[in-house]
């Protein structure tokens, strides 16, 4: 379960702390950016993390479904048709693009195989049934406490770009003003 820890000093705690989003109208275009950013990269994080337990979910329900129907063949061989039925199903959820890779990556992949304990999936066949269920229940819960933190982060992000939107609309932030600083950090960038 992702815990969130008042005045915890990972990014999660921060983007969800109520101080976060506090006191928007005051910030500058600059740091309400870099608050919106850093939400983005937790959300993008935590959408890294989902789909990897989307995968060991589909692993696992594709292993029950197989023995229920007395399927020969193993999960290894169905392994690239189970991945690839679920990246060719409808979305769920927010449908959000996400331009921004995952920080944490190898973080998260040892979260995902913490829950199956001393057991991982590399030989899913083996595992009993009762493992399998408990696995399953394992996973579904961790998947319904990252979505949930998920939705979280991503209504700060959506309160971030809000406001954003009304500095433009107000005419208070100026688009040639950010394509100004654009330019500007190119070349800094091209100069060095």
């Amino acid at each position: 379960m992702i815990e969130v820890r008042p005045g915890g000093r990972r990014r999660i705690d921060r983007v969800l702390d109520p101080d976060y989003v506090r006191g928007l109208a005051e910030l500058s275009l600059d740091q309400l950016r870099a608050r919106r950013d850093e939400a983005a990269q937790e959300e993008t994080d935590l959408s890294y993390l989902r789909r990897l337990l989307h995968a060991r979910i589909d692993i696992v329900r594709a292993e029950q479904q197989r023995r229920s129907t007395g399927g020969q063949s193993s999960i290894v061989d169905q392994l690239a048709t189970i991945l690839s039925d679920n990246a060719l199903r409808p979305a769920r959820g927010s449908g959000r693009h996400q331009a921004l890779e995952p920080s944490r990556a190898g973080d998260h992949r040892r979260q995902a195989e913490a829950l199956v304990g001393n057991s991982d999936l590399t030989d899913v066949g083996a595992l009993d049934d009762e493992k399998l269920t408990q696995i399953l229940r394992d996973y579904g819960e961790e998947e319904s406490s990252v979505s949930t933190r998920r939705r979280e982060v991503q209504a700060v992000v959506d309160l971030m770009n809000s406001e954003i939107a009304t500095r433009y609309r107000d005419r208070v932030a100026s688009v040639d003003d950010l394509l100004a600083a654009e330019r500007a950090r190119d070349d800094d960038g091209s100069q060095q």
